[in-house]
């Protein structure tokens, strides 16, 4: 008897469920975290500072499903709409690789069945953030980081 590939392999982003489309994050958090972008060159940096609404014990959003209510800006994927923000989601992001045509990660909560891996490899967000209202906007050029896990 063969054994059936997982979803992610044998679906697009488009024919993905709800659910299946949910259980892409891999709670990395990284994607709540500001970005710079820089309008000459189109160019991503990534932040320290975090969204108000993110909680860095959990690496998840505080009020996900409200989110956009409370922060207006906040980028909410769709398979629709992945082609035109693919880029300033974390390049490890599961979203993204498969819009790119690659695979997940060995750490991904998907791969390996537990959702503390993408933590214990070091990939989350978990613990080096700070908050967005403790930092005024125009510092956040201090906090750019690499992103964790590259």
């Amino acid at each position: 008897m063969t054994k059936k590939a997982p979803f992610w392999k044998r679906k697009s982003l488009a024919d993905m469920t709800a659910q299946e489309w949910e259980n892409l994050c891999d709670g990395c958090g990284k994607c709540c975290l500001n970005k710079l972008e820089d309008a000459d060159t189109g160019e991503v940096a990534l932040t320290r500072v975090a969204c108000r609404l993110f909680d860095d014990a959990t690496c998840r959003c505080g009020q996900y499903e409200i989110r956009k209510t409370l922060v207006p800006e906040c980028i909410q994927l769709t398979p629709e709409g992945m082609k035109d923000v693919a880029y300033f989601m974390p390049e490890t992001c599961a979203y993204r690789l498969l819009n790119e045509g690659k695979d997940l990660y060995w750490w991904h909560p998907l791969v390996s069945g537990d959702p503390e891996t993408v933590h214990q490899a070091g990939i989350s967000a978990r613990g080096i953030t700070v908050a967005e209202f403790d930092i005024p906007e125009e510092d956040w050029e201090d906090y750019i980081i690499e992103e964790p896990g590259l």
